[in-house]
Parts: structure tokens; C-alpha cells; sequence
């Protein structure tokens, strides 16, 4: 009895350990999306390379953490554009800068809702896993 809920505890254990994985490669990728033209293709490159291992080597049903690392560059992007929206100036050691800032809120929220579905579609599909196992 002890064996089976130590086997389930590593098993659940393991499964965070590559839905993290994944959240890595889609916040990789959706780096990428943002930063296409300097860096991107190369973000995109390695994220393409590590889902194609995780395809492999992980559990399947952990890709949904890729839709929840979509959210993180939007989360850095709302966090940029926290003084917005609108002209934004910022006292410096030499004087003072300004620049324009986007509305953060459709940021965070796009984001929010990502993380959010990823999050959920895993533990849903996480406790059917448990159910039938």
C-alpha cells in the first residue's frame, strides 16, 4: 500500500517536472514571437528543439504547459508598460527620460487567461490520468 502511494507521489512529482519543462519552451517560443526580428529565430529554433525532446523523452499529457508559458512574455510586457498608457517620464543621474507606454491591462490579462487555461486543461487532465491509473 505504502509502494502504490510513493509510485504516485514520483509519478505527480515527475509530471510538474515536465509541465515546467514545458512552460520553459512556450515561454521561449512566444519570446521569440516577440522578439522575431533580433532574436527571435533563434528562440524559436530552440524551442522547437526542446519540445521535440520533451515529445520524446515526456509525458504527453505535460505539453499543455507550453500554453501557460505563452503567458510570460505577455507578464514582462505588462510589467514594462506599468506607468502607461500614455507618455511615461523617469528622472535619470544625467536628467530625465520619457517614453510612451501601451495600457498594461490587456497585457495581464491575456496573460492571466493563458496561464489560467494551461494551468487547468493540466490539472484536469492530471486527475483523469489519476482516476483511470
Amino acid at each position: 500500500m505504502q509502494r502504490k502511494a510513493v509510485a504516485a507521489l514520483d509519478r505527480r512529482t515527475s509530471e510538474w517536472g515536465w509541465f515546467l519543462a514545458w512552460l520553459a519552451v512556450g515561454g521561449c517560443v512566444a519570446l521569440g514571437l516577440a522578439a522575431l526580428l533580433s532574436v527571435g529565430l533563434v528562440l524559436i529554433a530552440l524551442g522547437v528543439l526542446a519540445a521535440v525532446f520533451l515529445l520524446r523523452k515526456g509525458h504527453r499529457n505535460t505539453a499543455v504547459g507550453g500554453v501557460t508559458g505563452l503567458s510570460l512574455p505577455l507578464f514582462y510586457l505588462a510589467y514594462l508598460n506599468r506607468g502607461g498608457p500614455g507618455t511615461v517620464c523617469r528622472a535619470t543621474a544625467t536628467g530625465e527620460t520619457c517614453t510612451d507606454e501601451y495600457a498594461p491591462v490587456p497585457f495581464l490579462i491575456a496573460g492571466a487567461l493563458l496561464f489560467a487555461a494551461g494551468f487547468l486543461v493540466f490539472l484536469m487532465v492530471d486527475r483523469r490520468h489519476r482516476g483511470t491509473g
